[in-house]
This record gives structure tokens, C-alpha cells and sequence, in this order.
């Protein structure tokens, strides 16, 4: 499955992501780098977030880590478009 992935890096927790889409909706998850790495794989992966039809979307940071935010159709055809910040 073809996917956006936007590298936030470290982050303390209780910072916002807002993520903005131009196009259709899409599934919108927030992952720490284990359920991201199960992701790329396939695998069984928990995340925040979901299938989002109105932007923004904002979503809060849980803990501390390395967080990555995905951007996918769930196998659907379109195009997407993104923008992602972190509001501290």
C-alpha cells in the first residue's frame, strides 16, 4: 500500500499535530517508531487517529518518543496532499 509519512522526530508529549489534507479523505494515524515499523511491514500496529474527512485534523502527542505521522487511501485510488506541524 502506497503512503505519506511525515518523520516528527522526538517529541516530549502533550504537543498538538495538525494535519491538513487538500484532495479526499484519508486514514490519518500518529504512531511511535514500534507501530510504525509493524506498519511498513504489514503487521498488527496501534495508532491515534483514523479515516479523517475534515481538515484540519489535530490530534495529541501521548508520551515521549519518536513519533511519525502516515497518510494513506486504505488501497483506494486518489492523490493526496498534506501538510503536518507540531504545535507545541
Amino acid at each position: 500500500m502506497k503512503y505519506q509519512v511525515h518523520d516528527l522526530g522526538q517529541l516530549s508529549g502533550g504537543e498538538i499535530v495538525e494535519v491538513t489534507l487538500a484532495g479526499t479523505a484519508a486514514n490519518v494515524k500518529l504512531m511511535d517508531s514500534s507501530n510504525f515499523s509493524n506498519y511498513k511491514y504489514g503487521k498488527n500496529h496501534k495508532y491515534y487517529g483514523g479515516y479523517i474527512k475534515h481538515s484540519p485534523y489535530r490530534v495529541s502527542v501521548p508520551n515521549f518518543g519518536r513519533w511519525y505521522i502516515t497518510i494513506d487511501l486504505g488501497g483506494y485510488s486518489g492523490t493526496i496532499r498534506s501538510a503536518v506541524k507540531v504545535i507545541k
